[in-house]
């Protein structure tokens, strides 16, 4: 251990202990999840072939099995037939079973019996390297390849690049594989493909399989919040650069709607339009309790922030999904035909705004 005899070492040394425990935590967090979603594929396997009575159930065991799993995070039906998938396509990650993990399999499974698929040492090797150097997340995406061989690609060419999950996501996007095999000189386009690739930065504790796992909502993590509230200054900038007449009232306006508050993201007052305009920014895909909330929202203003002269207020929705935006618009009480025609004209169009949302997301996730 090294001495510690000025302030500068002081930090340096808690510094690197931090990093350095952080990333065996965080990899062993993955690891465990892995083995656990191909835990439950394996027990499902060996179910619908040995089940006594699984002819009770037939196709519909996984919908069965999700409802009795509401409580374990991660067991919705698609989830389980994602792991059975990866069981069956990983098979040998069972000779991988630490001596405690072994524990967890039927007492008639023992892997160096032959009942356990065996395979030669390199792919054996490979399948090491797959579950300890890479996330569920990856291995989702390998899981999802039918052909064998495209997917024996994507496993080389991600450990040899250390890919990040997206990076792997893009090049199956951009069909690498199916480049590779029309290219003549293949060695020059992997080449250039790992010099253009963005490499994973050892695990991400802000994968959503991970907050799942450990029982946590991304909204609970302080990385989340940040990225929202930086999301939100950077939306307020830019809305009141548009010039289409906004004019700021407030952020993380709080209301109160019985005897619960309730905080709207951010509220403008339109100077044309004379009406409150209420932007809710939600970092997760569209759904409809989204659009409900924020009705809620307009509504609540309608009934209690309308001023004499005032139109009634309009609400503005922001989802995203990775780095896909959707833009909503509520219109509470508008049935004039006129007043909603000069409201799309003056409102920012929705490609505008998606754009925006796409290229703040792809700056701020780095």
């Amino acid at each position: 251990m090294n001495h510690v005899n000025t302030f500068e070492q002081l930090v340096d040394s808690i510094q690197g202990a931090h990093r350095e425990l952080t990333a065996q935590a965080v990899k062993a967090i993955n690891l465990s999840l892995t083995l656990r979603n191909w835990l439950i594929g394996f027990y499902i396997a060996e179910y619908q072939l040995h089940g006594a009575d699984r002819a009770a159930y037939g196709e519909k065991l996984l919908d069965k099995l999700a409802a009795e799993l509401t409580g374990t995070s991660n067991c919705k039906r698609r989830q389980l037939y994602d792991y059975l998938s990866f069981y069956r396509t990983y098979p040998n990650i069972v000779r991988t079973l630490s001596a405690q993990l072994q524990t967890l399999l039927p007492p008639n499974v023992n892997i160096d019996s032959e009942k356990v698929p065996t395979a030669p040492a390199q792919l054996s090797e490979l399948s090491e390297k797959l579950l300890t150097r890479l996330s569920y997340s990856h291995l989702k995406l390998l899981t999802d390849i039918e052909n064998s061989t495209k997917r024996n690609f994507y496993e080389t060419e991600c450990l040899r690049g250390n890919w990040s999950v997206r990076e792997l996501k893009r090049q199956i996007g951009s069909l690498y594989y199916e480049r590779s095999g029309l290219s003549h000189d293949k060695q020059k386009l992997s080449e250039q493909a790992q010099q253009d690739a963005e490499p994973q930065a050892l695990f991400n504790i802000r994968d959503p399989y991970i907050f799942e796992f450990l029982g946590l909502k991304p909204a609970e993590v302080m990385s989340e919040s940040q990225l929202q509230d930086q999301l939100l200054g950077k939306l307020q900038e830019f809305l009141l650069e548009l010039g289409h007449g906004f004019c700021f009232e407030a952020r993380q306006k709080r209301i109160l709607i019985g005897d619960e508050h309730f905080f709207v993201d951010l509220v403008f007052y339109h100077r044309i339009l004379k009406c409150h305009v209420l932007v809710e920014l939600k970092l997760e895909a569209f759904s409809h309790q989204n659009i409900g909330q924020l009705n809620t929202y307009v509504n609540w203003y309608r009934h209690h922030m309308l001023a004499d002269g005032d139109n009634p207020p309009v609400g503005i929705l922001l989802c995203t999904e990775k780095n896909h935006a959707l833009v909503e618009y509520a219109l509470a009480g508008m049935d004039n035909q006129l007043f909603v025609s000069k409201y799309l004209l003056e409102m920012p169009d929705k490609a505008t705004m998606q754009q925006f949302i796409d290229r703040q997301l792809r700056e701020l996730r780095g």
